[in-house]
């Protein structure tokens, strides 16, 4: 089948409050355009060098593609990151958030974030406590990021057959979700950034706002192409 029609049966399936992100890592310029005219318009890389390449590329036709790092961030690339997304969905630490906020201010950019949040044994990133991530929001509230606008959390399911840890798993980030909103009502933190190819509907029933979906979209992933990011 074809990224079109990949697209509209994924699109289908989804409630119409639930925005799909089309993972494109690994998967050619040519491949996002073709999911452009299609009608996606949100796509998801993890490795900035490669997202950089790909993407400035494809603006140049396409400038209406929003572009979101889901990946994990070292520090070094936050620069380029914050140059070519319209968000940062691994914020995962307070070091990169200041790192952020350095950055966007260079270029007086605001830029939107999710807070990844650690809630299963397979994921390796993300902050792992509710007071790490309360630290994060009262320095935003207390003016210290005034180029950062956080938007909600993301998260990984463990990878398992076992869809009671999943459903857990996008359970513990709802919780977290709710919390903050209600510890910080002056921001806007809906965002529930949950849910990949292989769990997304379980992600859905659990709340997710934003499915990251790539293989169902694009096939197979040719990682002889990647190059050290």
């Amino acid at each position: 089948m074809s990224i079109k029609d990949n697209l509209i049966n994924i699109k289908s399936a989804l409630p119409a409050s639930v925005r799909l992100v089309a993972v494109s890592k690994f998967h050619s310029a040519q491949e996002v355009i073709e999911a452009l005219q299609a009608g996606q318009t949100v796509f998801g890389e993890n490795r900035v060098q490669e997202a950089a390449a790909k993407f400035d590329e494809v603006k140049k036709s396409y400038p209406n593609a929003s572009l979101r790092i889901i990946g994990q961030l070292q520090r070094n690339k936050v620069k380029e990151a914050v140059r070519i997304a319209d968000a940062i969905d691994s914020v995962d630490r307070l070091e990169l958030l200041d790192e952020i906020e350095k950055q966007a201010a260079k270029i007086d950019k605001k830029i939107q974030v999710l807070f990844e949040f650690h809630t299963g044994e397979e994921s390796k990133s993300g902050f792992d406590s509710k007071e790490a991530v309360f630290e994060a929001l009262k320095k935003i509230a207390s003016g210290l990021c005034p180029h950062v606008e956080p938007k909600g959390f993301m998260t990984m399911a463990p990878f398992t057959e076992d869809k009671n840890l999943v459903r857990a798993s996008f359970k513990k980030l709802r919780d977290l979700r709710d919390e903050c909103q209600k510890a910080f009502p002056d921001f806007d933190l809906s965002e529930l950034s949950m849910g990949m190819s292989g769990d997304w509907q379980i992600a859905v029933e659990e709340g997710s706002t934003m499915v990251r979906i790539g293989t169902a979209i694009f096939g197979a992933r040719d990682y002889s192409q990647a190059k050290k990011d």
